[in-house]
């Protein structure tokens, strides 16, 4: 018969209370790399689990879509003396005659200090009548006016100015230095001006959107295209309504890394190196480089392409997968895109758990020798 040592049976054990343990379930921040695998379409699951490669960042890399419309692009700057409904001109009349339809004895000049541009954008003017104003410039009014008087008194003189203008205004609000509805003035003519005139931007340029609304047509950029793309400083109109606001995309870090949350998204384009660095980089003494994944839904385009496949129909599950300790890896976190809503999640690595369970056996044995020891202590105090 064989006899098994102390030491033999010590070992066999400790490893059947380290299975022990182990089955129970230690704590972990989420799933080991094999179970995220066996969750792949190749083992009958949902996901499409793909390692990230130089053609699979370049199928990936996309960047939200801001622009203006041609109707934006190319509307005209207004010219600054147009008159609108709403403005107000000021009116000064001179006769040559000491007694004329609008002057006295005592005085050739008769001035109409404020006449407001009505709804409709007409005037009236004693005995010229109702001038249509908007549309014109106060030279073309003053034409129109001169016409008419002079076949009721010789040689009339008409000056016109525009004393205000409230009819061509545009909206400002959200993160700028001063909110408000500002008039469209020669010096305020295009978008970059009228932010300027707002008191500029309040939030992170690398992060700042403007969105542009004028009727039912919507128009959104990022902040720092506006002056590394002129033509995107386009004509405002009356009416316009401007939105300054932060970018609202965000992801989420799960798993070894230094913070576990949702974060915002701190420039227009976001690599996974950039997005991880954000929270703190991966936990130097439980992470795995090798098993970094980032889950999203991709639309069927992107993969179809990232697939080599062209069946795939509506949004996919897809699980990229980084391992950081090849050659290029850090290369391709590089140049791998983070995406709205994506979730990074990095893995443990695997000696974590063996300590972990190593940690909590050798815990319970000094908690059952402690026990032991006070029971013999308790013991040998009652003996004596």
């Amino acid at each position: 018969m064989i006899t098994m040592t102390s030491r033999t049976v010590k070992a066999v054990a400790l490893l059947a209370s380290v299975s022990v343990v182990a089955s129970c379930g230690l704590p972990r921040p989420g799933p080991n790399k094999r179970e995220i695998y066996s969750g792949s379409v190749l083992q009958e699951g949902d996901a499409f689990i793909v390692s990230v490669n130089d053609r699979v960042t370049r199928a990936t890399a996309v960047t939200p879509a801001l622009g203006f419309s041609n109707d934006f692009k190319n509307a005209g700057v207004l010219g600054s003396d147009t008159i609108r409904p709403g403005d107000t001109l000021g009116l000064t009349i001179w006769e040559n005659v000491s007694d004329g339809l609008l002057t006295s004895s005592t005085s050739n000049a008769q001035t109409l200090a404020e006449v407001q541009v009505d709804g409709d954008g007409f005037i009236f003017v004693p005995y010229a009548g109702r001038i249509k104003a908007s549309g014109n410039t106060p030279e073309a009014v003053r034409r129109v006016i001169t016409s008419r008087l002079e076949d009721q008194t010789p040689d009339p003189q008409v000056e016109v100015r525009r004393v205000s203008g409230n009819g061509a205004t545009v909206s400002v609000v959200g993160g700028v230095g001063g909110q408000g509805v500002f008039m469209i003035e020669r010096p305020t003519r295009t978008l970059a001006s009228m932010l300027a005139r707002a008191g500029g931007i309040s939030i992170p340029p690398e992060t700042a959107q403007v969105t542009v609304t004028r009727g039912s047509k919507i128009g959104k950029i990022w902040f720092q295209d506006l002056y590394e793309h002129p033509e995107l400083d386009i004509a405002l109109r009356d009416g316009d309504r401007i939105l300054v606001e932060r970018d609202t995309r965000a992801f989420t870090v799960m798993g070894a890394t230094g913070a576990q949350s949702r974060v915002p998204f701190t420039a227009e384009t976001l690599s996974a190196v950039e997005a991880i660095a954000q929270v703190g980089g991966l936990s130097a003494s439980t992470a795995d480089p090798t098993g970094v994944f980032v889950f999203r839904n991709e639309p069927a385009e992107i993969a179809n392409q990232v697939l080599g496949r062209n069946d795939l129909i509506g949004a996919q599950r897809l699980v990229y997968v980084l391992n950081l300790t090849e050659p290029n890896g850090m290369f391709l976190a590089r140049d791998f895109s983070i995406r709205d809503d994506d979730t990074i999640y990095v893995t443990e690595a695997p000696f974590t758990q063996w300590s972990k369970t190593i940690s909590s056996l050798t815990g319970t044995l000094g908690a059952v020798g402690s026990i032991r020891s006070t029971a013999g202590l308790g013991s040998s105090s009652s003996g004596g």
